[in-house]
């Protein structure tokens, strides 16, 4: 089921429950207790402790979230016990036969490694123990399994086996929503961080600088480069959560490298091959703008010689393919892996990792960036935009005011 359907599903189920019994109470006579016939009230029963039992799963399978869940769970099954369990531990045991917990988690390496449920007898050998049968059903999410829910009884029970799915079932939605969440609140994440480091301090430092050395010299020039500076930065400082154009953010890019080149003359050359019938395509905001700030960094910062950077944007029929090339010092391929995974923070910037976050995000783990490089050999990074995405709008060109 997939996250929107799931969803769909908690809001709608206690809705439909208390519709339903309010219809049939209209319908039809109450007992005088006013909760309807046996079976509506049982039905309404179960739903409310459904609905109950989900908002502490919505945070995840923890020792915590477990142990505010299991005995709604329980009473949803009626069983004498019930454990929820991750793949190493026992989480939280509600109800008779606490003892039997060594056993479950030595009799769960099967169902955890395949996915698939099982029941089985239990070795028991104190008298007034009413738990004599465990029944497992795995919680898988995107088709790996997290943890089992284990329904405990005294005797063998087809209906359980059956009930116990089904639930477990329901809690793996829940799980699914906790995932969805929890993406969702990476991404927020991921736009705040991109907020408070989109103009990096050197940068504004150094084009401030360069501006300062035109004013005697060349009060022109300095105006044209402060103007670009303040186009650059109302650029950069537009709300997060945006999308923006192709051309408006390579048009941010121009303004951009209009500083750096101000600052580091012939030393820096950029070519671009943009084809006209991809600039109207959306983007999210300042997702390529980064990427030619790590290509100036690593291509003239710390050496002497010249760089050349090359930016193309090319139709490739559903997709518009952007490069971004430079021949500067290139990077270990081993290191950048560490980054991009976030075992090993970038020096400055947006960084690669934040711009790759944000792109899968949006478009799915299949549209991330494509980064080729070597130590000494440059930089070749390769980003894939769906020309259409459900969600993706632009929100205008922004006008110099």
């Amino acid at each position: 089921m997939s996250g929107f359907l799931a969803g769909l599903c908690v809001a709608v189920l206690p809705l439909l429950a208390a519709g339903f019994w309010l219809g049939r109470r209209t319908a039809r006579p109450t007992s005088l207790a006013g909760l309807g016939t046996p079976v509506e009230h049982a039905t309404f029963e179960t739903l409310h402790t459904a609905t109950l039992a989900a908002p502490p799963l919505r945070a995840g399978l923890t020792e915590e979230t477990a142990r505010k869940s299991a005995r709604k769970l329980r009473s949803l099954l009626g069983t004498d016990a019930l454990c929820l369990t991750d793949n190493e531990q026992v989480l939280v045991w509600d109800g008779a036969g606490a003892h039997h917990r060594t056993e479950i988690m030595e009799r769960l390496a099967g169902p955890l490694e395949t996915g698939r449920g099982e029941a089985f007898r239990l070795t028991c050998y104190t008298p007034d123990c009413s738990v004599r049968w465990a029944v497992v059903a795995p919680l898988t999410v995107d088709d790996r399994v997290h943890g089992a829910l284990v329904a405990c009884a005294p005797r063998e029970s087809a209906v359980l086996v059956r009930a116990a799915g089904e639930v477990a079932r329901w809690v793996s939605v829940q799980l699914e929503l906790a995932d969805l969440d929890q993406s969702r609140t990476r991404l927020i994440e991921a736009e705040i961080k991109a907020l408070r480091a989109q103009i990096s301090p050197h940068f504004i430092f150094n084009s401030l600088a360069v501006i300062a050395s035109f004013v005697r010299t060349d009060p022109e020039r300095a105006r044209e480069l402060l103007l670009e500076f303040a186009d650059f930065t109302r650029y950069s400082f537009r709300r997060h959560g945006d999308f923006t154009t192709l051309a408006d953010e390579l048009h941010a890019i121009d303004h951009y490298l209009a500083l750096v080149r101000a600052r580091f003359g012939d030393r820096l050359s950029v070519t671009l091959q943009i084809a006209p019938e991809v600039l109207p395509v959306a983007l999210p905001f300042l997702c390529l703008q980064p990427l030619v700030e790590n290509a100036v960094k690593h291509g003239l910062e710390g050496k002497a010689d010249k760089c050349h950077i090359q930016i193309t944007a090319q139709d490739a029929g559903a997709e518009a393919l952007v490069v971004i090339e430079d021949d500067g010092a290139g990077m270990d391929p081993g290191l950048l892996r560490r980054i991009l995974a976030r075992e090993v923070s970038p020096s400055g910037g947006i960084g690669l990792s934040n711009v790759d976050d944000r792109l899968r995000q949006v478009y799915g783990d299949d549209h991330g960036l494509v980064i080729e490089t070597a130590v000494g050999a440059g930089m070749k990074i390769t980003v894939r935009l769906p020309k259409y995405q459900p969600g993706v709008h632009s929100a205008g060109r922004l006008s110099r005011q």
